[in-house]
């Protein structure tokens, strides 16, 4: 295990990093600062990052098939044309809840994009509960509500045979299991796979691994750890230097590395002395496991 190394890679830091995306295509990693309103790409050739502000928050960012990407932004889907910075509204939802925004988001093996909402924080992870709801965009731009009484939607992956949905609601402190149906994207009985420890901290976004494995960042708890979503038990725990670890993909040319998003809002100047990578983002190697490739919005 002493092979792990972990780097910050950029010299930025952000307030809220959120959403991390490897971009094949680009050999680039997507991700958001989701308060400080920008979609972030930084280059692994160049080691550059381009950064395009928005108008609203923007919490996920996804690959789309017919080219660009798709983001969440405020309560709208949405569609981000790389090149020429161009932000066109796909899809509203939420209208009567005008404190609401998106939250994490992921487009499924089908090609449709999941994304759950949550109400407006009054300070990190502080916020009015069972505000928010779990939604998918379908390729011909139709959305539909799985359910409410949402927390905060975060985390979200598939299994490997595409038959079982993995979903965080942060403030359950539990990664949760549904059984998926591949053809129609409908979710159903779900079940808790691993409840957090106390030192874990919340639960917040979570990727799966080519074993089947789930890893889970940890916010305030400072790591990223890896479950087994059959047995309940946690295998494997990598921490970092900083506290506020929001969620994390694998990417790389063969998608063995892994890259963690963090966040500095919340923190006083003795928490940032303390931490001075808060709000940076992370490349892990020597994890000796790999990672899916993303799947794009089919729309």
């Amino acid at each position: 295990m002493s092979s792990i190394k972990i780097e910050c890679v950029g010299s930025e830091r952000y307030r809220l990093g959120e959403s991390p995306l490897w971009d094949e295509k680009e050999n680039a990693l997507l991700y958001v600062d989701i308060t400080g309103r920008k979609v972030c790409r930084w280059s692994s050739v160049t080691k550059q990052v381009q950064a395009i502000p928005v108008d609203a928050p923007v919490s996920s960012v996804a690959l789309r098939k017919s080219g660009g990407y798709v983001l969440t932004l405020g309560t709208r889907f949405a569609a981000l044309e790389w090149q020429v910075r161009q932000v066109t509204t796909v899809a509203r939802v939420e209208g009567e809840k005008p404190t609401n925004r998106f939250n994490d988001g992921k487009v499924d093996p089908a090609g449709r994009y999941f994304a759950g909402t949550m109400a407006e924080e009054i300070r990190p992870a502080v916020l009015e509960r069972r505000q928010g709801s779990l939604y998918t965009l379908f390729s011909d731009l139709s959305v539909v509500k799985h359910f409410d009484q949402v927390d905060i939607s975060n985390g979200l992956d598939w299994s490997l045979d595409h038959r079982t949905f993995f979903y965080i609601d942060s403030l359950s402190y539990s990664v949760d299991a549904f059984d998926y149906d591949l053809q129609t994207g409908k979710i159903g009985n779900r079940r808790s796979v691993y409840r957090l420890e106390k030192e874990e901290s919340i639960p917040d976004g979570m990727c799966v691994d080519t074993e089947g494995k789930l890893w889970v960042a940890c916010y305030d708890g400072g790591r990223v750890i890896r479950l087994d979503p059959e047995t309940g038990k946690r295998l494997q725990t990598v921490k970092l230097p900083v506290d506020k670890t929001t969620s994390c993909c694998f990417g790389g040319k063969d998608y063995s590395e892994m890259f963690v998003t963090s966040a500095s809002d919340g923190m006083d100047k003795e928490g940032l002395s303390r931490q001075p990578q808060a709000g940076g983002i992370f490349k892990i190697t020597g994890l000796g496991v790999k990672g899916v490739a993303p799947y794009p919005f089919g729309g």
